[in-house]
């Protein structure tokens, strides 16, 4: 039978219009033909071209410079994803700068830049102790593969923190990664955290506690969103523990040192569900402690 190009909804059916199903803006702004070539056309090339055009016209220049960077990075062109957002991150609203870090911070990671990585992160750690997050409230919305969900500062400085302790471990900087990972699984525990905490303290010889952890994970005394995932990479590193030669037992290996600023990581000991957004914009979990660097040091 042949289909009917006249067929129209029944009564109550409401039929999605193009730019609702490609999910792309209405309109015919610069930013609009960009999104539908990156979107319906898949021509990454192009839609760079017309980001930039977007961002040159002034035309929802927040959206353009990150949409841009995130096909750059995708196109293997991660360092001129960085150039541009450096250049351009000027002409963008207050609110865009948050998401741009976060970008940025991919980039760096996919270009090795970890030194850069680290500074950004350790950036954004400022900024929460300053109350400069959020705009001054407890959750954000944030999106991810087109569904929105709630992130509290607890969630994001977790986060933060998990990603600042992989830099250091790529820098095989294992000391400060543990610190760390310790102070991350104190905020939120998450196992995959612990996973990367055991490494450190393997790296470290300090196989008795490193067994402790991963334990813990194998036992699910430490949530999970990847159960599979972190339970093999638990018994892995259980493995590797076990399968160590003798003569490991006795060698400690040197560590470059911890280099985090104290006024951003003194204070990670209490608990971030004790912050309330009335009582204060600076959050009790940064609050300085004086005994950090003595227990660092000994």
């Amino acid at each position: 039978m042949e289909k009917n190009s006249n067929f129209s909804p029944r009564k109550g059916e409401k039929r999605d219009p193009f730019h609702v199903i490609h999910k792309v803006p209405s309109g015919d702004s610069p930013y609009v033909r960009a999104k539908h070539v990156q979107l319906v056309d898949k021509d990454p090339e192009a839609a760079i071209v017309l980001f930039w055009k977007a961002i040159n016209a002034g035309d929802r220049v927040d959206s353009a410079l990150k949409d841009m960077a995130v096909v750059m990075k995708q196109q293997d062109r991660a360092e001129e994803a960085i150039e541009a957002i450096k250049s351009f991150r000027d002409r963008c609203s207050k609110q865009a700068q948050e998401s741009l870090d976060n970008v940025l911070i991919d980039l760096y990671k996919k270009c090795g830049r970890v030194e850069e990585q680290i500074e950004l992160l350790k950036r954004k750690l400022q900024m929460i102790y300053q109350g400069e997050v959020f705009n001054g409230k407890a959750t954000k919305t944030a999106r991810s593969h087109g569904k929105k969900f709630q992130v509290s500062i607890k969630q994001e400085t977790s986060r933060i923190l998990g990603n600042l302790g992989w830099a250091y471990m790529q820098q095989t900087n294992y000391t400060a990664a543990e610190i760390v990972y310790q102070k991350a699984q104190l905020i939120e525990p998450d196992s995959n955290k612990a996973c990367n905490l055991g490494l450190c303290l393997i790296k470290q010889a300090r196989f008795d506690e490193a067994q402790s952890v991963l334990q813990d994970v194998l036992q699910g005394r430490i949530p999970s969103s990847d159960d599979c995932r972190s339970l093999s990479r638990a018994e892995e590193l259980l493995s590797e523990i076990e399968t160590r030669p003798p003569e490991l037992e006795s060698q400690v290996p040197s560590s470059p040192g911890l280099y985090i600023e104290e006024t951003i990581l003194e204070g990670l000991d209490l608990l971030m569900n004790e912050w309330a957004p009335f009582r204060s914009r600076r959050l009790p979990i940064f609050e300085e402690i004086s005994s950090f660097r003595d227990q660092v040091a000994c």
